[in-house]
């Protein structure tokens, strides 16, 4: 089996791409991560989906292609030059709320309907507000982060944050919890109670 063989990308991934590249975006998140993503979101039909940490558009692109027709996305970032290109990028696409907001402020406002995933690639939902975040989610909800192996951007300190966070997530008896080395180290949890 050929992993890096990746051919179901999204219409619109190139089109982000050439937009990473067009403004020097250097942050943009990895295709295995968006091919399970795609899966994830796949098996929840008429799925409500959170992303808090848009960046420019990848992993959305991702989930937006593994909804059905009644799913429904929100994804939150506090960059207002990269909201406006997602904004401008899944206009037409009625299933997706893109908001230009703190994300700490979002979560500790929100109280709608549940999730039945998060992708959490923002600080706010990983590292702040995790507690609230992981109450978000419904019974059998998916809870996913990425970037959990070392990475060579990281600043000096983060490493011992990242296990912290890994010790903290391990310890939660009310969810079912998969570690992965692979891609940029994932984590996979379940909410069982």
């Amino acid at each position: 089996m050929k992993d890096f063989e990746i051919k179901n990308k999204p219409a619109i991934h190139a089109i982000i791409e050439a937009k990473c590249e067009e403004i020097g975006f250097k942050m943009p998140s990895d295709l295995y991560v968006g091919t399970l993503l795609k899966s994830l979101v796949a098996s929840k039909p008429c799925g409500k989906f959170l992303e808090l940490g848009t960046g420019i558009g990848l992993s959305l692109s991702w989930m937006v292609d593994g909804m059905d027709e009644s799913g429904r996305i929100i994804s939150i970032d506090n960059d207002p030059k990269l909201n406006a290109i997602v904004s401008q990028l899944f206009s037409l696409d009625s299933r997706v709320k893109i908001i230009c907001q703190d994300g700490t402020e979002w979560i500790q406002k929100y109280g709608e309907d549940k999730f039945d995933l998060i992708f959490a690639d923002a600080w706010p939902g990983k590292y702040s507000d995790l507690d609230e975040v992981l109450n978000l989610l419904k019974i059998g909800g998916i809870y996913v982060i990425d970037d959990m192996d070392e990475q060579p951007n990281w600043p000096d300190g983060h490493a011992e944050k990242a296990e912290k966070l890994i010790k903290t997530l391990e310890a939660r008896k009310d969810f079912c919890l998969t570690k992965m080395n692979w891609s940029t180290g994932i984590i996979i949890m379940t909410k069982i109670k």
